[in-house]
């Protein structure tokens, strides 16, 4: 368990982070969310340790961070943003040098070395200096330090940032892999890292927590959530479809002549929507359903916009 009360962070006269409580359990993959400069990276770092809050506690399965550091640590896997390593070791001599480190010697370090260099699909790698790597197995050599010894926490700070679409979607699945039994918190901007990584979302802007909630609720608070999508070739009725009970709004895509509807709160637009459709006659090649935008919800909620 992971137990953060009233953490904060100043910088000199910048309050960087604002009085941060909340609580995560073992099996939670957190997507940590929030625009550049919310106070994300800062956070991280207190909560491995990395820098002394200005107030507040942090405490990883009972370890206090500020006055157990090492016992805490002990239990931490930390991906820092950019995953720094040692760019003209090989990524052999990284690892085993990181499992020294960790205090591992003879057959145990050579086991936990083959062990990570196999579940991050390291082989064909072994052999090159890491400054010589892709960014895509770059964050698989960072990913294998953080998790040689099998921590209880795995702390990730922008995993994918840079990273290709394919390269996205190995980490991904890599991630998802590890995240068995153990906490994972994600710390990104990146949007689709939430539906398709996160079981819950802690939300922030300026420092402070403005949601707690999972992906799904986050979602339900857009104004998309439920809209009705319409794709047709021939010109539709949009008064018509305006008049409809339960539509709150009509936006037009100029991009694809695309018609949303934009139901108002609670409304279910879909069972009116096809009706009128099958009365009219018309020839729509699709009718899509949304569960909400993510990127609209974030916009407004971290702009301090109502709903």
């Amino acid at each position: 368990m992971i137990e953060v009360s009233k953490l904060s962070k100043h910088f000199s006269e910048h309050l960087a982070v604002n009085n941060l409580s909340f609580t995560i359990q073992p099996g939670e993959v957190i997507g940590f969310l929030g625009p550049n400069g919310a106070g994300k990276s800062t956070t991280m770092k207190m909560l491995t340790g990395f820098l002394a809050p200005s107030a507040g506690s942090v405490k990883i399965h009972g370890f206090d961070i500020a006055k157990q550091r090492i016992s805490a640590q002990r239990v931490l896997g930390y991906l820092p943003e950019g995953a720094p390593c040692y760019g003209e070791m090989t990524v052999l001599d990284f690892l085993l040098f990181i499992g020294k480190v960790r205090g591992y010697h003879g057959k145990e370090l050579q086991e936990r070395v083959k062990r990570v260099i196999d579940l991050l699909e390291l082989g064909r790698v072994i052999g090159q200096s890491i400054d010589t790597l892709s960014k895509g197995f770059n964050r698989r050599v960072g990913l294998a330090q953080a998790v040689m010894h099998e921590p209880k926490v795995l702390i990730l700070d922008e995993p994918t940032d840079g990273l290709d679409p394919n390269q996205k979607h190995q980490v991904r699945q890599l991630i998802k892999a590890l995240a068995k039994d153990r906490i994972v918190i994600i710390s990104t901007h990146i949007l689709e890292e939430v539906s398709a990584l996160c079981t819950r979302v802690l939300l922030i802007a300026h420092g402070e927590l403005i949601v707690d909630e999972t992906p799904h609720q986050l979602s339900q608070r857009s104004k998309y959530h439920q809209a009705v999508t319409l794709y047709s070739e021939d010109a539709l009725d949009q008064a018509a479809l305006k008049a409809l009970p339960g539509v709150q709004s009509l936006e037009e895509n100029s991009r694809d002549g695309s018609l949303t509807l934009i139901p108002e709160p609670g409304a279910v637009l879909f069972p009116v929507v096809n009706a009128l459709i099958q009365q009219r006659g018309w020839q729509v090649q699709e009718v899509a359903v949304e569960s909400g935008r993510l990127d609209e919800v974030f916009r407004r909620l971290t702009r301090g916009e109502s709903a």
